[in-house]
């Protein structure tokens, strides 16, 4: 009898443990995931940060210093603070309009789309990502289609497939996003043929403003050997005050 109430017993727990399995992943999409990782390392409303950028070639090295600002998915201003020579340019996304103020030439220009796709500031990092960093929740869809251990951490691997008619450089993105603190771990950007474009790293892993996050990225060309960019977040506040009208051309010329 003891045997028999065993086996019940040990088919009982199972059962729970996979309607707990199922009930986990039932609470948790594809995207929501990805929008909880977004949120963690931009801030849920607003986000501010120092990164500097660091310009890897087989002949030179480049580094480029910069302020960012966002506000929700809408609204992003970027503000160059070093070197001397590009110091006072800035970067200003509104919805899908995007412009570069550069203060050298006292000149605004519009970004057209065919620019997006273009490395800024000479990096491996496109005018899409450092401009466009909210669009892997709005304008993909995501599907979770494996898992895998990066540096120890169990992660979900999510494709993203952009809508039709999104406004975005890449044919495809594989993230790799940690299953217990929702951490940015690796992304894999492919071109509208599916092949690899680059691949972006995250490490050093800290605590910065009350949250956990990566703050070091070093993203790899996949045709180009020797070339690496690797950005490293000096400082980073979340959820700061910020308002609409701070995003406008005429902030862009004056923002320090």
């Amino acid at each position: 009898m003891n045997g028999i109430n065993k086996i019940i017993g040990s088919g009982i727990a199972a059962m729970l443990f996979f309607i707990q399995l199922q009930a986990n992943g039932q609470q948790l999409s594809a995207y929501e995931i990805v929008k909880k990782a977004d949120d963690k390392l931009r801030g849920e409303q607003t986000g501010y940060a120092e990164m500097t950028m660091e310009i890897i070639r087989p002949t030179w090295n480049r580094t480029v210093a910069f302020k960012s600002w966002n506000m929700e998915t809408e609204y992003s201003l970027v503000l160059i603070t070093g070197p001397p020579k590009e110091e006072g340019q800035s970067f200003l996304k509104r919805g899908n309009d995007m412009w570069n103020w550069n203060p050298t030439i006292n000149r605004m220009i519009k970004l057209p789309p065919s620019m997006l796709a273009q490395g800024w500031m000479g990096s491996d990092f496109t005018n899409d990502d450092l401009l466009n960093q909210s669009s892997i929740v709005v304008d993909y869809t995501h599907t979770i289609i494996s898992e895998e251990t990066i540096t120890g951490r169990d992660c979900y691997v999510i494709e993203l497939i952009p809508e039709e008619d999104a406004p975005v450089v890449w044919g495809k993105v594989i993230l790799w996003i940690s299953k217990s603190d929702y951490l940015q771990l690796k992304a894999e950007y492919y071109d509208e043929d599916e092949y690899l474009v680059k691949t972006e790293t995250a490490y050093e892993i800290k605590t910065m403003d009350g949250r956990l996050i990566p703050t070091r990225f070093e993203l790899i060309p996949a045709d180009k050997p020797g070339n690496k960019t690797i950005v490293t977040m000096d400082q980073v506040k979340f959820n700061i005050s910020l308002s609409e009208s701070f995003f406008s051309q005429q902030n862009m010329q004056k923002v320090r």
